[in-house]
């Protein structure tokens, strides 16, 4: 790794764990280059690169300082906290270290960047992503691997394609995803909702709408569901998967959040399965920045030749810059390295908003609301509000106070009646210091 870039992380790194402060001066250019053994131009650059991410400025004559973190939006004299944004924090984006891929992949791809590519995706990164994969305990093949705009276009192939099962109704987890819910109804595809809570789903009618009903597949987010924040246990998938394989059900398996994962146990439906009945689906957008739109699509062989065709119909391929610079970021073990620090920011985060909401049940009757004793979690759960408790009427209340919530309504089909009063709560883009203090400020005006 460049001098220059270990500098960068290890400044950033220390903002956030506090070691710098808001407002305070950091160690200057001279102390900075004998500490880190490098010149001072060196020094110079990783602090040019901090600056224009407005993570530090400078004072003429005087040096560099720590800017105010970008989480405290300010209203008036307010501070603003979003736990309703679920998409990563900015201020984690690996923007240097994702220019110099970019870069990079210029230099050794040239013209082949800027003419169509292949349906499938970059072979040599398909051929890095299948070694990857191994790692999550998805063993497949390499013409099963499908570089796709993001889940969302893998999906939405998904739904139109026919199946070899020759059925048409998507069997869908309630509350679920919402833009594929958006993405369902929009396109009018026969779909129903199957209920989901902090225990699961009630397998005894998952197999009887397996069997009574025409399901094409069931589209499920075994880890870290959205919005609940939840995981089914290894026993529970295996079920399902036990189930769509009576009923020749297919499973679509999305795995946006493998990345995050603490339990390195916890493998994924798909490594159960004999590769015919589990679509694997994951994303990047969460670990590395959505602007990325990368996704990867592991399709069994009896879907292969209609899914290549239908995704070289809707966009002949995907954007063949950033699956270069995205192979590079791979290779180069970049990804690691930012995985492990996005892991270490949001576990530190999601603990604290455990630990608080442990906290408010202890000081306070719960009547009101309740929440699941989830140990582990990425960086979002819920609590569910007594039904006598408008949702509406908490969240716009909140927003007097600058603490921003939201629920769960359009995490639903419109047609999926049986709908639970939940608060959606992400800290994605809430400072550690911060969530103990906006957590017991929801809970108060909830009462």
């Amino acid at each position: 790794m460049y001098k220059y870039l270990s500098l960068l992380n290890d400044i950033e790194n220390m903002i956030k764990s506090g070691d710098y402060r808001q407002g305070e001066k950091i160690p200057s250019i001279r102390i900075l280059s004998k500490s880190y053994h490098c010149n001072k131009s060196t020094v110079i650059r990783a602090l040019a690169e901090l600056e224009r991410k407005h993570i530090i400025y400078s004072l003429p004559k005087s040096g560099y300082y720590i800017v105010t973190s970008k989480t405290e939006l300010i209203q008036g004299d307010k501070l603003i906290l979003d736990f309703s944004s679920s998409s990563p924090d900015p201020a984690v984006f690996p923007y240097l270290d994702f220019q110099h891929c970019i870069n990079q992949a210029i230099d050794i791809y040239k013209n082949d960047l800027f003419i169509y590519g292949t349906p499938r995706g970059l072979p040599s990164l398909i051929d890095v992503v299948q070694k990857q994969l191994t790692n999550y305990q998805v063993f497949a093949k390499k013409e099963n691997i499908f570089i796709t705009s993001g889940i969302q276009q893998a999906l939405s192939i998904l739904a139109i394609i026919p199946f070899p099962n020759n059925r048409e109704t998507i069997l869908i987890e309630q509350p679920g995803y919402h833009l594929f819910i958006e993405s369902l109804q929009a396109l009018q595809v026969p779909v129903l909702g199957i209920k989901r809570t902090s225990k699961g789903i009630d397998l005894f009618e998952l197999e009887r709408m397996f069997r009574e009903e025409n399901i094409k597949f069931f589209y499920t987010m075994p880890r870290y569901h959205n919005p609940l924040g939840t995981s089914y246990s290894q026993e529970e998938k295996k079920k399902i998967l036990e189930l769509a394989r009576k009923y020749n059900v297919f499973i679509v398996e999305d795995d946006y959040l493998a990345d995050f994962e603490q339990n390195s146990k916890a493998d994924p439906i798909y490594s159960y399965d004999n590769f015919t009945h589990v679509i694997y689906l994951k994303s990047y957008s969460k670990i590395i920045f959505p602007g990325l739109r990368i996704g990867i699509a592991v399709i069994p062989d009896s879907l292969i030749k209609i899914f290549s065709q239908y995704k070289r119909i809707l966009d002949i391929d995907s954007s063949m810059l950033s699956q270069a610079a995205l192979e590079i970021y791979i290779k180069n073990g970049m990804f690691e390295r930012h995985k492990e620090k996005m892991k270490a920011t949001y576990y530190s985060r999601a603990n604290c908003l455990i630990s608080a909401l442990e906290n408010e049940q202890k000081k306070r009757n719960l009547a009101n609301f309740s929440y699941a004793p989830v140990k582990n979690i990425a960086f979002h759960t819920y609590i569910e509000l007594n039904e006598q408790i408008s949702c509406e009427k908490v969240i716009h209340r909140l927003k007097d106070k600058s603490i921003i919530v939201d629920g769960v309504n359009n995490n639903y089909l419109r047609s999926f009646l049986e709908r639970n009063s939940i608060l959606k709560l992400n800290i994605s883009n809430v400072e550690k210091e911060y969530i103990e203090e906006g957590i017991s400020e929801i809970v108060k005006q909830i009462y």
